[in-house]
């Protein structure tokens, strides 16, 4: 496949991922399979597509920004569940997903490491 496929599918899974981890933070508790369903499939859709791209782009090669992003999507790909959780911390939940989305843009077009 190409990068640009690869690249797609990537950004696509990080908006759904990102969107219904918000959604999980005011969503009625009836709503919680499927809410975890689509940001698991999100999620591993992220890996996949983000390993495809190292392969195809950087030949298999980790630089410390991929390792960054993987700790980032990580976090933000337990989000959703905490939210149904922890109902009270709703509010630092979301603004840690904020910051994980950040870091990780921020370390795509940076890439200090």
């Amino acid at each position: 496949m190409s990068p640009t496929v690869y690249h797609v599918i990537h950004v696509f899974a990080l908006l759904v991922l990102t969107g219904y981890t918000f959604y999980a933070f005011a969503a009625p508790a009836e709503s919680r399979k499927k809410v975890l369903m689509i940001t698991g499939i999100a999620s591993l859709l992220m890996l996949i597509s983000g390993f495809g791209l190292i392969s195809k782009l950087y030949a298999n090669h980790f630089a410390g920004w991929m390792i960054v992003k993987m700790v980032c999507w990580l976090g933000l790909s337990a989000m959703a569940g905490l939210g149904y959780r922890r109902r009270a911390k709703a509010g630092l939940f979301a603004a840690l997903a904020v910051l994980f989305v950040f870091v990780a843009v921020l370390m795509v077009y940076t890439k200090p490491f």
